[in-house]
């Protein structure tokens, strides 16, 4: 790809990360002029949202824990009564995907800057990418509008997180930079970036699964994290990212789940057309001990759907939520304004796919 012509623009993101590192968010409001930030967060980390809350002390104006899986608008409404009611000149996000997709969605409208505190691998943060849930149908827009201006990583708000969900969370995060190694406006930088991302994902999960506490495993695996979702930002996604959106908001399935799970069917969908891509993804899941790509020969597809195995993701999207009857309707959906992807979409073979997912079998 070096020798191909190419665009690079970097996001203009600033990052803080280390153990420790949300005593920094009092000043990081401050630097933006904050005096009235509004917390944000799901129900389930309302605490954590009471916690920040106290660390911005007299900045605080309040918080609202209603954020919710696929950014409902309704949801954005409520949350936006509470920013006019609190005349709130700024917001923080305490969480994962939900939490951030709800920051960006005020944001949007508001124009109202943003501080993110990821306690997933969402990546989400890093992008300018908000998808959005209405009416069963999930709407995906690329603003740089929606972009924080701060990004607090402070690995010691990941300790908690459960590893079933960590693990499912961190294939969410390598399914972005996997796609961002064929994107079809890619550069050397992000592949580079990308083949880190999932080299480090892939030494870190399995460790974070049998040893939760692991500081050194939950860092690596954050600042995977942060790699896959600079490159998300940075580039098109293709097939995947496609299907996720549709079958998501659609038919609302869990998330990093749902990523989790489609990953090794849509990298076998487009081996054939991305063979450096493929070896990519071979050689950063390869055995650490080895220093190469995996000795047996397994290609990227079957060694994504091992470490999901590995992990204990669920891999079959039936058990996820997802209705045979809904497969139709999915492959249908997919095929309406695609994202760019190296292998062309034919309905036949998406469907296929797709029957192959939802029933749990291997990648084709």
């Amino acid at each position: 790809m070096a020798n191909h012509p190419f665009t690079y623009q970097p996001l203009p993101v600033r990052v803080v990360f280390g153990p420790g590192r949300r005593q920094q968010l009092a000043a990081e409001a401050q630097r933006l002029g904050l005096k009235r930030v509004l917390v944000l967060s799901t129900p389930g980390q309302a605490n954590t949202a009471e916690h920040l809350a106290a660390l911005l002390g007299g900045l605080a104006a309040g918080t609202f824990s209603g954020a919710t899986m696929h950014t409902p608008t309704d949801v954005t409404e409520q949350a936006l009564r509470v920013v006019h009611d609190l005349n709130a000149d700024g917001v923080v996000a305490i969480g994962g995907g939900s939490a951030t997709g709800l920051s960006k969605a005020i944001a949007r409208r508001t124009g109202l800057p943003q501080i993110i505190l990821p306690t997933t691998y969402a990546g989400s943060e890093m992008t300018p990418v908000l998808g959005e849930t209405s009416g069963g149908r999930k709407t995906v827009i690329r603003d740089q509008a929606v972009l924080p201006k701060t990004v607090i990583y402070d690995v010691e708000l990941t300790l908690t997180l459960p590893p079933a969900v960590s693990a499912s969370s961190g294939m969410n995060a390598l399914a972005h930079a996997a796609e961002a190694l064929y994107a079809h406006n890619g550069n050397p930088l992000v592949s580079v970036l990308a083949e880190e991302a999932i080299r480090a994902l892939g030494q870190s999960l399995p460790r974070i699964r049998h040893s939760p506490q692991d500081l050194e495993a939950r860092s690596q695996a954050l600042s995977g994290a942060w790699l896959a979702g600079s490159v998300l930002g940075s580039v098109d996604m293709a097939l995947h990212h496609k299907l996720a959106h549709v079958l998501g908001g659609t038919f609302i399935l869990p998330h990093a789940e749902l990523h989790a799970a489609l990953l090794p069917h849509t990298l076998a969908y487009n081996a054939q057309a991305a063979p450096e891509a493929m070896n990519r993804i071979a050689r950063a899941l390869g055995r650490p001990d080895e220093g190469g790509p995996d000795p047996t020969g397994r290609n990227a597809p079957q060694l994504v759907a091992e470490l999901n195995r590995r992990l204990g993701i669920e891999s079959a999207l039936k058990n996820l939520g997802l209705p045979e009857a809904g497969l139709d309707e999915a492959t249908t959906l997919a095929l309406q304004n695609p994202y760019a992807n190296p292998t062309p979409l034919e309905r036949e073979a998406l469907r296929e796919l797709l029957q192959r997912a939802w029933s749990g079998q291997a990648p084709r």
